[in-house]
């Protein structure tokens, strides 16, 4: 039975490419599958990987080319296609140590439903530019994990640093929202409630690429607008499917809480541009947000009051 099934979506990345696919051709796990998907890659990227498929001779690798349809587009694929009993999400320039996924294997072996993991921001030269740290705890239920993750209302979430059962997966049709930026935002605190167990490890090993023209290190102005008009979406999509979960409302509550937070701050990122500040914090009113904050002392009451009548003041207080 294959173990882990390993989703490279893949898109103009041929710089960094190949030491990404290193890296899973090295994993010491057995019983491992690994899944390129192709979005329609414009520069040598193709090329690069059949030459490298050719030269290692895995019979453990599928290739799959497609049209270009963003990331989201390209983890679903590979998700349909996937063997394995656990998948992972694995960004074409990013790359892992080689016993990660042997070091997880007991997790594994636990059928756990979601196994989350710890990444290093680096540069080009495999630098560590930070160690991203996190709430370390064992087996719990999804709805407990969320509440340990979202300290101060913050927890990193991309989908990179998880593990997921893919029964798990399939059954409750997760689907990253194509066409967006912020896919993980939208999905991974969905999924974490979701699960009936989660564990969170101190193991790291996964390298996170930090580079100049990455998608969330762009600072063009029409990319924040976009960036953050997704973050709506994805809002909207929790609103509506959130009810509906049959978790406990305190999970909804801190749900719904986190989402409203992490779209009020990213109005921060517009702030160089008055008329797309003014535009976002509108939409934002729209959805009367400040209903999501639910205060459980003075101080909450307060900023409750605050964010119904004023985000611009709401978020001076923070």
């Amino acid at each position: 039975m294959v173990k882990i099934s390993v989703i490279v979506p893949v898109y103009n990345t041929s710089k960094y490419l190949e030491k990404c696919l290193n890296s899973l051709a090295n994993q010491t796990i057995e019983n491992i599958e690994i899944i390129i998907v192709n979005d329609g890659s414009t520069d040598n990227s193709e090329y690069i990987i059949k030459k490298w498929i050719e030269k290692h001779n895995m019979m453990n690798v599928k290739y799959f080319k497609k049209e270009n349809g963003g990331l989201s587009d390209a983890r679903n694929y590979g998700v349909q296609l996937a063997n394995g009993k656990y998948i992972s999400f694995i960004d074409s320039d990013d790359y892992i140590d080689k016993n990660l996924f042997k070091n997880l294997e007991k997790y594994m072996d636990q059928d756990i439903d979601l196994i989350k993991f710890k990444m290093e921001m680096v540069d080009d030269e495999g630098h560590v530019l930070e160690n991203i740290n996190g709430p370390i705890f064992e087996r719990c239920t999804g709805e407990e994990a969320f509440e340990k993750l979202c300290i101060e209302d913050k927890f990193i979430d991309p989908a990179c640093i998880y593990l997921y059962r893919k029964d798990f997966f399939i059954s409750n049709k997760f689907e990253y929202k194509v066409g967006t930026y912020h896919e993980d935002f939208g999905l991974t605190p969905l999924i974490i409630v979701k699960a009936k167990s989660c564990v969170s490890t101190n193991e790291y090993g996964y390298n996170y690429l930090q580079r100049e023209d990455s998608i969330t290190g762009n600072e063009d102005i029409k990319k924040n607008i976009k960036k953050a008009n997704d973050l709506l979406i994805h809002y909207d999509n929790m609103i509506e499917k959130i009810d509906g979960y049959d978790i406990a409302q305190s999970t909804k509550v801190l749900v719904k809480k986190y989402y409203t937070n992490s779209i009020i701050l990213k109005a921060t990122e517009l702030s160089k541009d008055n008329e797309a500040f003014n535009r976002y914090i509108k939409e934002i009113k729209k959805r009367k947000v400040f209903k999501n904050i639910k205060p459980s002392n003075i101080k909450q009451l307060v900023k409750r009051i605050i964010l119904k009548f004023s985000i611009k003041t709401y978020l001076k207080m923070r």
